[in-house]
């Protein structure tokens, strides 16, 4: 499969090159432009975004290891799928990861916790009412690797990184009507009140809330939950 894009950086240094490769493919698998079980092949897109085919390369790696692509020898790279089955495993490993990452993180939370959370919220009001979903949701996983970086877990990090990832993308790709981002940005107040009064119990229970409340599904994975 071609693969055509609005975005390109082909003037930028190689380092640069390889970044916009990977962020142009990561928003359109997000987006659904890229469907899953579409082909991307390094020399097409080597062409395209006229860089070499090891620059591709180095942004199809990154790809796979946010389990967006599906790498399989002389298969090649295929977009990986983002099925039901899946993302609600993933709700569940991201919940259990990131309660008992609260409940370490709050035991001696870093001076820098709050103001970062608090800077993180503001940004993801600028895109909510930017309209830039992508933005919003990027920052959002920045909010929640923040938050749990507290917790000085960090081999568990990209556990819940590619679980935010997946939970985005599966989210974005059930949206039938545009949504309110800014009550989705909101979301996020609740958890800052809770970790900026140190109460642990009401942090957990009000991120366990937020997960659990994420998508229409949430009620069926996670019924002890109240909406």
């Amino acid at each position: 499969m071609m693969y055509f894009s609005a975005q390109s950086n082909a003037r930028d240094v190689k380092p640069a090159k390889s970044a916009a490769t990977f962020n142009a493919l990561k928003r359109d698998i997000m987006l659904g432009v890229l469907p899953a079980g579409a082909s991307l092949t390094e020399l097409d897109l080597a062409a395209y975004f006229s860089c070499s085919q090891g620059t591709v390369r180095e942004a199809l790696l990154q790809l796979q290891e946010e389990g967006l692509v599906r790498r399989q020898g002389h298969r090649g790279t295929q977009v990986s799928e983002c099925t039901e089955a899946e993302a609600v495993e993933m709700f569940r490993v991201r919940q259990q990861v990131e309660c008992s990452g609260i409940l370490r993180a709050l035991q001696m939370p870093s001076r820098t916790l709050i103001a970062d959370l608090k800077t993180l919220f503001e940004k993801m009001l600028g895109a909510a009412a930017a309209g830039d979903e992508l933005e919003l949701a990027s920052l959002d996983r920045d909010f929640h690797r923040r938050l749990f970086q507290d917790a000085q877990l960090p081999a568990l990090d990209p556990i819940l990184h590619r679980c935010l990832v997946h939970n985005h993308r599966f989210k974005i790709s059930r949206s039938t009507s545009p949504r309110d981002l800014v009550a989705t940005a909101q979301r996020h107040a609740s958890i800052i009140d809770a970790v900026e009064a140190g109460d642990v119990g009401r942090s957990c229970d009000a991120l366990r809330h937020h997960i659990a409340t994420i998508v229409d599904l949430g009620p069926d994975v996670f019924p002890d939950v109240r909406q």
